[in-house]
């Protein structure tokens, strides 16, 4: 189908839900249907809801209209299916926004008609028992998974925007032109609500909306197996990729909350998106980081299936594996009164874990062997292409036992092991190339021992040990690097001059960055020494000395000045302290004794 077709559906689509979503509002308001602010729940007024009419019924209604008048289009069957149980979704959501029902009376019905949706798009013979169970399966999480999500102001319709125009994208030939269209007016008819929905949101989708777009989601990514036109490992991870952040996020929840003894089905502000807003984030940048975990993941899926997107893999196991760093990170937000993990801490087995986690760092064991099999094979796909990377994968098969082997010794040997990651620096990094560069000579001397080096390449083993460098570093650096970001654009957080740019300015920079305990945020220097002046230390600006201090109060929006030296005294500190008295800034200063 041409591309200006959809983009118009998309468009039109978007402008009807739009005014649909003005009257349902308007509506709500006059007849008091509003939610009010609970305990559990983000929102802090009460909001209209339903709003997920808007998006079920302009959705149907165009998809109806535009097949009905497209000469060219037929109305297949498959599509009928899942729209259909799109639309039963929606009635159940609709009950649910309106009586309340339990989460089992959910489950049974999302698994009724998810059945009733396997059944209706089994070939003659029917599937095998275990694939129709599956499928089932799939359709319930993924339509629990979108209705989880719908947890924050906007972030439920935009991701499922994106994951409907990726699903698109990626798909179409396996779907279909009908199929295609209607996911695209979906798509549309979640950005006309999202102008209601966004923070502040004006209008909440209910039930009704995020169960009828996770059945859209779960029955078109269904579709292409149940056809029989995908390959269960390959495609399947691509549908993981496109719908990543639903996915995540569900089972990020439901497996902390086990772990901290809870219901899997009693709600609470604990999601990734609340975690985020938890470390310092505001609400329109916790939906923003989720939009973007959503857009590189559907990226990324579209690119590792189009023609040579086979040498993309690596870069989506890096994804994989960096989603998982930033989960294991959010895990450590206390949300759960200090009981966050009390029930695998009175498990009999904790005792276990622990010597696990804590005194051996499997986790990190874990992690390397993943990191060092994608650059490997990475590595390869860089070198050759073509008859000649086929020719040299079959040395990457043989010889990955070994380089694991030998390149987990020496990570090990050279102590990066025993390192903490939230402090990590450049010292660590000198333990880093130690241990990829010891790695990668145990590894070209095991291959020509072993293999007399026949179908190996020097060029792999120096890409290899450069992308490993890389990616080993980023790893360890990331649990420091998502805390200082964390920190720098924390609500709670004070925003800190530091005068003094030297030695002790420097460390309470540090300190400051690495302690959120301490709730200060570091936006710039100044001092006094010209030579530091207009010049970034620790990548803040030093804007000049006392007499740039009134336009650096203002431009830097600083709430408090520490003096970080016994050297600023006498003239220099009565002026600093008058003109922060004028403008209500206060003053500290930073005291360093041993005794």
């Amino acid at each position: 189908m041409p591309p200006f077709e959809l983009i118009t559906y998309l468009i039109v689509a978007a402008v009807v839900s739009f005014g649909l979503s003005w009257l349902v509002r308007r509506g709500a308001v006059r007849h008091g249907v509003v939610v009010p602010p609970r305990s559990d729940r983000w929102h802090q007024r009460a909001t209209p809801t339903f709003g997920g009419t808007a998006i079920a019924f302009t959705s149907v209604g165009l998809s109806t209209v535009v097949l009905l008048l497209a000469p060219s289009m037929d109305v297949a069957g498959v599509t009928l299916v899942v729209v259909g149980a799109a639309f039963a979704m929606f009635a159940v959501g609709l009950a649910d926004d309106a009586m309340q029902l339990t989460p089992l009376a959910k489950l049974v019905a999302s698994l009724a008609i998810g059945a009733l949706f396997v059944f209706g798009l089994s070939p003659p013979g029917g599937l095998p028992s275990l694939a129709a169970v599956l499928a089932i399966i799939w359709f319930g999480g993924v339509v629990h998974a979108l209705n989880l999500l719908d947890n924050m102001d906007g972030l439920a319709a935009g991701i499922g925007t994106a994951a409907c125009l990726f699903c698109a994208w990626t798909f179409a030939p396996m779907l279909g032109p009908t199929l295609v269209t209607v996911l695209v007016i979906v798509s549309g008819s979640q950005l006309g609500f999202l102008v209601w929905n966004r923070h502040p949101a004006r209008l909440f989708m209910g039930d009704c909306g995020s169960l009828f777009i996770g059945a859209i989601l779960a029955g078109a990514t269904l579709v292409p197996f149940l056809r029989s036109d995908a390959t269960l490992l390959f495609d399947g991870f691509v549908v993981a990729l496109i719908l990543v952040v639903p996915l995540f996020d569900t089972g990020f929840v439901l497996i902390l909350r086990r772990m901290a003894g809870r219901k899997a089905t009693r709600g609470g502000t604990d999601h990734v998106s609340h975690r985020l807003v938890s470390i310092g984030f505001s609400e329109r940048s916790a939906v923003r980081i989720l939009y973007g975990f959503g857009l590189v993941g559907g990226v990324v899926a579209v690119s590792v299936t189009r023609p040579g997107g086979d040498s993309l893999l690596p870069v989506a196991w890096l994804f994989a594996v960096g989603t998982t760093l930033v989960g294991i990170y959010l895990a450590r937000v206390p949300v759960y009164d200090a009981d966050d993990f009390l029930a695998l801490q009175k498990s009999s087995f904790a005792p276990f874990l622990k010597d696990l986690a804590f005194r051996w760092h499997v986790g990190q064991v874990l992690l390397d062997i993943a990191l060092i099999t994608i650059v490997f094979y990475a590595s390869y796909l860089l070198r050759f292409e073509g008859e000649a990377l086929d020719m040299f994968l079959s040395s990457f098969t043989a010889s990955l036992p070994v380089v694991l082997a030998c390149k987990l010794v020496a990570l090990y040997s050279s102590g990066l092991y025993s390192r903490s990651w939230h402090t990590f620096g450049l010292s660590d990094v000198s333990a880093v190339m130690r241990g990829v560069a010891g790695g990668s000579v145990l590894s070209v001397l095991a291959a020509a021992y072993l293999f007399r080096f026949e179908l190996f390449s020097r060029g792999v083993f120096l890409i290899d040990a450069v992308l490993l460098f890389m990616v080993v570093v980023a790893t360890r650096a990331s649990f420091r690097l998502m805390g200082e970001v964390a920190a720098s654009r924390s609500k709670q957080s004070r925003r800190v001059l530091i005068y003094g740019a030297g030695s002790g300015g420097q460390l309470l920079a540090r300190e400051m960055r690495a302690n959120g305990d301490w709730q200060c945020n570091p936006v710039c220097f100044l001092d006094d020494d010209p030579a530091k002046q207009q010049r970034w230390i620790l990548g803040l600006p030093v804007r000049g000395g006392v007499g740039d201090l009134e336009s650096s109060l203002q431009r830097d929006g600083v709430e408090e000045i520490i003096l970080s030296s016994k050297s600023i005294n006498g003239t220099v500190e009565s002026q600093i302290r008058g003109t922060c008295d004028r403008l209500g800034v206060a003053v500290r200063r930073l005291y360093l004794d041993i005794h």
